[in-house]
């Protein structure tokens, strides 16, 4: 096989359908930059779960030493701690629950404010600083007051924070965004397929005689559609770029120095879910250019 034909072939078909090539990488960097995006927000969504519970969730704090609950005169023992998971599991309005420890709460505190306030003589908090807590997950969000009631009163039991109220509108916007994002992806994706379709459809056409040669002369039809391959791996390659571009501007400009400075409360997605993100997209890209571009070039590449 001559490498320097296909290079050649790549390099000409570039130029000659250079507004069509244009058009699909424009399509396929917005199409991606909103995929990531919602790929973003949903992560952002799980993180702040994470930290404050999802709209399904109470937490129900524990006795610590020092508890500013007059009721509380000691840390909540094991057997208090049983009693309280009986109570939640008899409750027909709780799906689940889970016992966060002192430990766990430590490692979130020092993750949304950062770890360096927790070192050296005088940190802001220590492990026995944190309370324990029990996560329930709720079978229907509006109907919450039975369980609430069944533990309220329990020995072991410090408060119960129900920050619903103040979570669903956060989390309703994210989810909002996101399937915006991901609905309007949807549509910019089915338009680069079709501006793929139609650039190996009009390439084809243009190359016509030459293709009839090669077929008389033998030529495979890999050899024939390797620069049609190279032109929707290229148109890939420049889509993903811009579009990881543009994600890496949002996360600094929009997450960096916006978000995560004004509003410290929230833990706030980073260079880890960044990176996943680049490399969902870095796959679906050229999947977006080569499959089409697999499954046409049977059919017009045919002489």
């Amino acid at each position: 096989m001559q490498l320097r034909y296909v290079f050649t072939e790549l390099g000409q078909g570039l130029r000659r359908n250079v507004s069509m090539h244009i058009a699909v990488v424009l399509t396929l960097f917005v199409s991606l930059t909103l995929v990531g995006l919602g790929l973003l927000l949903n992560q952002q969504a799980d993180k702040a779960a994470d930290q404050w519970g999802s709209q399904l969730q109470i937490t129900v704090w524990l006795c610590k030493d020092d508890d500013d609950n007059p009721r509380c005169t000691s840390e909540v023992t094991e057997p208090q701690k049983d009693a309280i998971a009986e109570a939640i599991e008899e409750n027909p309005e709780a799906a689940s629950h889970y016992f966060e420890t002192k430990e766990e709460a430590f490692e979130k505190i020092k993750e949304l404010l950062g770890p360096e306030r927790f070192e050296g003589p005088n940190p802001a908090a220590t492990v026995d600083d944190m309370p324990q807590s029990v996560w329930i997950t709720l079978e229907d969000p509006n109907e919450f007051e039975g369980v609430t009631s069944a533990v309220q009163g329990l020995p072991g039991v410090s408060s119960i924070r129900d920050a619903r109220e103040v979570l669903q509108p956060i989390y309703g916007s994210i989810t909002a965004l996101k399937y915006g994002a991901w609905g309007t992806a949807a549509f910019l994706v089915l338009a680069a397929l079709m501006l793929v379709a139609n650039t190996i459809r009009l390439a084809a056409l243009a190359r016509r005689r030459e293709i009839g040669i090669m077929r008389l002369v033998g030529a495979s039809t890999l050899y024939i559609a390797l620069p049609f391959l190279l032109e929707a791996i290229v148109t890939a390659v420049v889509g993903v770029a811009l579009a990881a571009g543009a994600l890496g501007a949002f996360m600094w400009f929009g997450i960096h120095e916006r978000a995560a400075t004004g509003l410290t409360f929230m833990p706030w997605i980073g260079l880890p879910e960044y990176t996943s993100t680049i490399a969902a997209i870095a796959v679906l890209g050229p999947v977006l250019t080569l499959l089409p571009t697999l499954l046409l070039t049977r059919k017009y590449l045919k002489v």
